[in-house]
């Protein structure tokens, strides 16, 4: 699975334009517009603990009719942070 990687603070920004976008007055009145996401994956996406899956990413860009060009993003693939276990 893909993932969109922002830089800090930034994340949040995107989050901030969605719901401005779609007139939403929180992050939990996002649910309404049937995202594939739970509001706790929601709130963790907002305080930037996790990053955005590339599927809810394209849902949110579509519905808030925002250009992915004015965004200075980065697509990682799932297993960008892992460790290597073991000896080499």
């Amino acid at each position: 699975m893909v993932r969109v990687r922002f830089k800090k603070g930034k994340q949040k920004e995107f989050l901030d334009l969605v719901k401005l976008n779609l007139f939403s007055p929180s992050i939990r009145g996002l649910l309404q517009f049937g995202f594939s996401t739970n509001y706790s994956s929601l709130k963790n996406y907002y305080s930037e603990r996790r990053l955005i899956p590339k599927a809810l990413f394209d849902e949110m860009l579509h519905l808030a009719k925002i250009n992915v060009e004015s965004l200075d993003v980065e697509f990682v693939e799932d297993s960008w942070g892992q460790v290597k276990g073991g000896k080499s």
